[in-house]
């Protein structure tokens, strides 16, 4: 059967979206980053939390966590590419070792589900070498959001837990997610702290020298506007899957589409296949395999390895 592909819509009209006049200005002061924070953080807490828009926030979510994974393992020295931290995690068998790759992606996923009114979590997620330190670090942190806006806060405790270790940059990272998140009131942790940050200006911030707070809150901000139009691609994506979605007939399609519009990407030899992750509705090896390719051919999900086995798909480039 030959499959019309599905044409996925360039209009992003009905969503938020950064104002040219805002992105376009230079960021030379605290003062001018600190109006153009305010309006990014106000446009992705829009798409984030007005269920209207169709933002698919938990692929989103995914999505950010293997950036932030990618990110702090650069920082961390490691340099391990997005699609090595990606396989490490989503091809290794349940109950076997990750590595350090998968298990980097491991903590960022847990703290996209992390309950933000929950410390001990927190606690649990940053280890014993931190935990106790997690309380005071989060309370400061929030009080200088409080004081001087999101990005301050962010810097704060970024600051404070590089000061107790200088080599536990996802940790500070985290926390400063953390903080952005209760500061924003959202439901979920957002990994965006991380992606542009770079080991040259973490140990300026420590240093604390004269004007290191302003490449910090640079770098931090640039991804608060990649995460904008990360939500905004992701949601005509996510358009485009659903309007196919009835076209879709194979038993447990419903399910699987589900998980493709949560997941950054989908295994179908292991999450699609003997039963659709998170159900308990059947599909064969062969179904699985089927139905991933026919998502290709319909045009809403590539495949993301370019290998003839252990592929993987997703609705993301």
């Amino acid at each position: 059967m030959t499959y019309q592909p599905a044409t996925i819509s360039d209009d992003l009209s009905k969503l938020p979206h950064l104002p040219r006049w805002v992105t376009s200005g230079r960021l030379q002061t605290l003062e001018t980053v600190a109006f153009r924070s305010g309006v990014a953080l106000t446009v992705l807490d829009q798409l984030v939390s007005d269920p209207r828009y169709g933002v698919p926030v938990k692929l989103l979510a995914n999505r950010l966590a293997l950036s932030a994974a990618t990110a702090t393992s650069k920082l961390e020295g490691r340099m391990a590419r997005g699609a090595d931290i990606r396989d490490a995690w989503y091809l290794t068998p349940p109950g076997e070792a990750r590595g350090p790759d998968g298990d980097l992606l491991a903590l960022w996923r847990e703290t996209v589900r992390l309950r933000l009114n929950g410390p001990g979590e927190i606690a649990d997620l940053v280890g014993a070498e931190f935990a106790d330190e997690v309380g005071v670090w989060l309370d400061a942190g929030l009080e200088e959001a409080r004081a001087h806006g999101p990005l301050s806060g962010c810097l704060a405790i970024l600051r404070a837990v590089l000061d107790a270790d200088d080599r536990a940059e996802r940790v500070a990272c985290l926390l400063s997610d953390i903080v952005m998140a209760r500061t924003l009131n959202w439901k979920r942790v957002l990994p965006v702290t991380a992606q542009r940050l770079t080991k040259t200006v973490l140990r300026d911030l420590t240093a604390g020298g004269q004007g290191a707070d302003l490449p910090a809150e640079v770098r931090i901000l640039e991804a608060i506007e990649e995460s904008v139009r990360v939500a905004r691609d992701l949601t005509r994506r996510a358009e485009a899957l659903r309007a196919v979605a009835p076209k879709l007939r194979a038993k447990g399609s419903d399910a699987a589409v589900e998980l493709f519009l949560t997941e950054d990407a989908v295994a179908p030899a292991s999450m699609l296949s003997p039963r659709v992750r998170g159900t308990s509705i059947p599909m064969s090896p062969r179904a699985a395999r089927r139905f991933c390719d026919r998502l290709v051919e319909l045009g809403v999900a590539r495949e993301l390895t370019g290998r003839p086995t252990f592929r993987l798909y997703g609705v993301t480039p």
